[in-house]
């Protein structure tokens, strides 16, 4: 299996880029949701686009991309640190067919927040619905944030990402006039060739086989879901074991739903007693 961010540069022509490439990542956020497939594409474009700009954060810090609308999806959230652990979810109508962006969210916002241990209040920013795809909306917001022309190439199934990013840096016509709209073009093939088996190294020589081409280290990508009874535990403890009680007293037990990680916690009146005690309960 392979998840990663490869950054690169195509030295002769002053163009930088990034391959983003996931399987069993990819595979276990899809686990158990049965998401209607332009929804599934939707989340695996908008994962791919997380990962190319969480990969950028230079100090601890998380990175959340939340999508709201009054269509058929209703939200996407999806998250990622600076290690690259991800996760994401979306909440939609059961039976969606392929539309633009604009309808499949209605009247929606997309915010970017960015939370660092550094910073003494979250950073958000609101990125314009400027564009029928996640490709184009992006690409507005990669110019308007980086001031750098951009263009962005996803492809999503249900078992792989792909993504391919390209910015055209300030030299790059000093060095070839045609070079950005060469790179464009051969990108673009993208789409007609079988990649998901192959390496960054042999999908960028073979997009690109007569560029000079710098690749960098891989990042590695990895799923964020890990169960965390003791975040649950804390919860409860500040709702309160009065409000706890009578939860408890009027289900039979306590219900504890992570939506973005499609977990469910319960707890019986013997686990509740345990939380409220020094030691921990086993939830199932």
């Amino acid at each position: 299996m392979s998840n990663y961010v490869q950054r690169f540069l195509l030295e002769n022509l002053d163009i930088r880029g990034a391959v983003v490439h996931l399987d069993s990542v990819w595979q276990q956020m899809l686990s158990g949701r049965n998401y209607p497939q332009p929804v599934t594409q939707l989340l695996g474009e908008m994962s791919a686009v997380t990962l190319l700009l969480g990969e950028n954060l230079k100090q601890a810090g998380r990175l959340t991309i939340q999508m709201n609308g009054s269509g058929p999806v209703s939200m996407l959230v999806i998250d990622c640190n600076d290690s690259l652990h991800i996760r994401g979810m979306a909440k939609c109508a059961q039976a969606i067919e392929a539309q633009p962006l604009s309808d499949l969210l209605g009247h929606g916002q997309l915010l970017l927040t960015l939370d660092m241990p550094s910073m003494r209040e979250s950073y958000q920013s609101i990125v314009p619905l400027d564009g029928d795809n996640i490709a184009e909306l992006f690409e507005h917001y990669f110019k308007q944030s980086e001031q750098l022309p951009s263009r962005l190439f996803l492809i999503t199934t249900n078992t792989a990402i792909f993504g391919l990013l390209l910015q055209k840096l300030p030299a790059a016509d000093q060095q070839d006039p045609d070079g950005w709209t060469r790179a464009e073009a051969l990108a673009a093939t993208v789409y007609d060739q079988t990649l998901f088996d192959l390496t960054a190294e042999e999908i960028l020589t073979r997009l690109f086989y007569e560029e000079t081409i710098r690749i960098f280290d891989a990042q590695t990508v990895h799923y964020g879901c890990q169960e965390n009874p003791a975040r649950i535990y804390a919860m409860l403890r500040a709702l309160g074991r009065e409000e706890v009680d009578s939860i408890l007293q009027e289900f039979g037990e306590v219900v504890v739903s992570d939506d973005i990680c499609n977990r469910e916690y319960r707890l019986d009146a013997l686990a509740v007693d345990a939380v409220f005690r020094e030691a921990g309960p086993t939830v199932h």
